[in-house]
């Protein structure tokens, strides 16, 4: 198995799933975010979670850029074309993540920058019986805002939005045409108050899990708070974890509901990252909404039998692999094969050697020259 060695590009999408819709007066770029990248370390194949006064061994460990880094990897592997603003630490992490992301992923990272005496965030990462367990360290970040002040033109960008808190790029963003898609993390005051979220005035979508889109709402039961959602924003997405997801749609009066693929989860890591990148690639590329739901669902689902937030999100050749794959189950339910009907037309066409597929998995420092 062959490590990364931070020098050409080592993964391109083999699918550009907006050449349709591309024109030449489109915005340089696909997709822009912003955020913190961690250095993830990651521990696979634990029997059970670590006891206290214990020595556990694991059978598997990678590292990878994390935190928003799981994001625009997960875009890009699908084709997009993706731009990150982010600040990264002038230590060996700091250059491991940002080779990885610029050089192995294409990403364009013209809006970061690199601080001078800032320790780049580390977060290790522990799973075992589908579950994960992390411990993080970091010390404060910069003071500046990684976000430029005037972002980068793009079809869209994906915000996380915090309670209490705006982020004026959003707005400019929007104002500029871009799309705004936004998913939301715990709310740590317990407040659970829409009002609190002011940036979703400027959201063309939102993507809460079922509990998070059940407390924003009241709402009894997850549909009930996707459609309670869209007095807020034109479209609501709420995944359902092993049920699938949910969406609505304001707009054109639609819903769609997309069962889970049922799959052996190595690791969740990244797996919403996944799913909401899916999902950008699918509106920007103007799919049906059921369509949307279906590929969403279905690069999540493939995301957890890898180990690892970007390490695990699949590209075209993986996608192409499972359909493949699936056509050739002579017991498969004929539902579920038109659900993806759609990927007939998208997949690459040469076979791929074996399933699943198993990237190289980098390892800082190794196989490098000095």
């Amino acid at each position: 198995m062959s490590a990364f060695t931070g020098k050409g590009p080592s993964y391109k999408a083999q699918v550009d799933p907006l050449a349709a819709v591309r024109t030449p007066g489109d915005p340089p770029w696909d997709v822009y975010l912003t955020g913190t990248v961690f250095l993830d370390i990651v521990f696979t194949g634990l029997g059970s979670a670590p006891v206290r006064g214990t020595e556990s061994w694991a059978r598997g460990m990678g590292s990878s850029p994390g935190g928003v880094a799981n994001m625009a990897t997960a875009l890009a592997r699908l084709g997009l074309r993706t731009s990150l603003a982010a600040a990264f630490g002038d230590d060996h992490y700091g250059e491991y993540c940002w080779d990885a992301l610029e050089q192995g992923e294409g990403i364009d990272l013209s809006p970061s920058r690199t601080v001078a005496g800032w320790h780049s965030p580390v977060t290790v990462s522990m799973a075992y019986e589908g579950e994960r367990t992390m411990v993080s360290h970091g010390h404060e970040p910069p003071p500046e805002e990684p976000a430029p002040d005037c972002p980068p033109r793009a079809r869209a960008a994906i915000a996380s939005l915090e309670p209490g808190r705006r982020a004026p790029w959003i707005a400019q963003a929007a104002r500029g045409g871009t799309r705004i898609f936004a998913d939301v993390g715990w709310d740590e005051t317990g407040a659970w108050d829409l009002a609190g979220l002011p940036d979703l005035a400027h959201c063309e979508a939102f993507l809460p899990n079922a509990e998070e889109a059940m407390r924003y709402t009241g709402a009894a039961g997850p549909r009930e708070a996707a459609h309670a959602l869209t007095e807020h924003v034109p479209l609501a997405v709420v995944t359902l974890g092993a049920e699938g997801a949910y969406a609505v749609d304001r707009r054109t009066g639609e819903t769609a509901e997309v069962p889970a693929i049922e799959v052996e989860a190595m690791d969740p890591t990244g797996a919403g990252d996944v799913f909401v990148a899916g999902f950008v690639t699918g509106t920007l590329a103007g799919w049906p909404l059921a369509d949307r739901l279906a590929f969403a669902g279905l690069t999540a689902a493939l995301s957890v039998q890898e180990f690892g937030g970007s390490l695990s999100a699949p590209g075209w050749s993986e996608i192409g692999a499972w359909w493949r794959r699936v056509q050739s189950v002579a017991t498969q339910d004929p539902a579920a094969l038109r659900r993806y009907a759609f990927l007939a037309g998208l997949v690459p066409e040469e076979e791929t050697p074996a399933w699943p597929l198993r990237r190289a998995v980098p390892t800082i420092g190794f196989g490098r020259s000095a």
